[in-house]
Parts: structure tokens; sequence; C-alpha cells
């Protein structure tokens, strides 16, 4: 599949996201030591509603109908990405990466200096996968708080806080 196209996310949209984030978290599923813990809740409607009104959330649209998304929330001069999924139907045919890159030309062309987000060390479309689009880990959370507290966070509610990390994309 080739033919996708990327926009900025509206609200109708936001009642579409929660399916394409629980499918997508069925890929947890094979991953050892995180079935039945990571990709089992999906951010709700009216939460991701509330995100794409603070602008800057984006989707991706393949035959009419919405494939995947970025939703983010901004944070002084960072724009921290909360959830990213891919639909499985359309994985590994380019549509994250472009979401990705689409993310980072709005962020930088918004005035912001980074992209921020928590994901997992070792899990081949997360932390591996960011790298590769020019995110670097975050060796010292004492320098970043707020990425430390949400890492802490999600500790609490059952991630294994050895398997997060946080990285980040300095823009510009």
């Amino acid at each position: 599949m080739s033919d996708f196209s990327i926009r900025l996310a509206r609200v109708e949209d936001a009642r579409h996201l929660p399916a394409i984030e629980l499918a997508a978290g069925r890929l947890f599923r094979d991953v050892a030591g995180l079935s039945g813990i990571a990709g089992t809740h999906a951010i709700p409607e009216d939460k991701q509603a509330a995100l794409i009104r603070k602008g800057h959330s984006l989707v991706a649209e393949a035959d009419g109908r919405l494939v995947g998304f970025i939703s983010t929330e901004p944070f002084r001069r960072e724009l921290h990405i909360r959830e990213f999924s891919v639909h499985p139907d359309v994985q590994r045919q380019g549509v994250g990466s472009v979401l990705l890159r689409a993310l980072a030309i709005d962020a930088h062309n918004s005035g912001f200096a980074a992209l921020t987000l928590t994901t997992f060390t070792d899990v081949a479309w997360n932390a591996p996968f960011y790298a590769r689009h020019g995110f670097e880990r975050i060796a010292d959370l004492e320098a970043y708080p707020r990425l430390k507290a949400d890492i802490e966070q999600e500790a609490a509610h059952g991630l294994p806080r050895e398997r997060r990390c946080a990285m980040i994309r300095f823009l510009g």
C-alpha cells in the first residue's frame, strides 16, 4: 500500500483511534514478558478528542479509513507523543515513518524545539524504530522530570520499569 495521506486530526476522528490503538497493541501478545500487560488499553475517545483540540495530532488515511495516528501534547517547547499507532493491516508499509516525519515538520514549523516520548527499550517497533528516526535515549531522567514522572506512572500501571525509557529528538 503506497496510497495513503497524512493530515491533522479532527475531533470527529477521535472515535476511530481507540480501535486502531487496540489493534496495534495486539502485537504485544507475542513479546516475551509483555503479553497481557502492554497494548491492552487504549486512550478513550474523549481524551483523544482533548488531545486533538490542542493541535498537532496527525492521522493517516487510506481507502477512506483511518489506518494510523500520532496523538500529541505540547509542553512548553516540546511536543510529546502520547500515542503512536498504526493498524497491523498496514504496518511495515511506511505509514509510521511518514507520520513521524510529518510530525517533525509540523512541530518544527510550529516552533517546538524537540519531540519527546516514552517507549519500550527492547521492542523492535519502539525504541529501535525511534532511534532510526533521530530520537536519542535520555540517560539522565533527572534532567527531564516530566518524562521521569511519565515513566513512573507507567510503572505504577504495570509496565515493567526496567524496559521503559524516555527519548527525545531535537528539531532544527
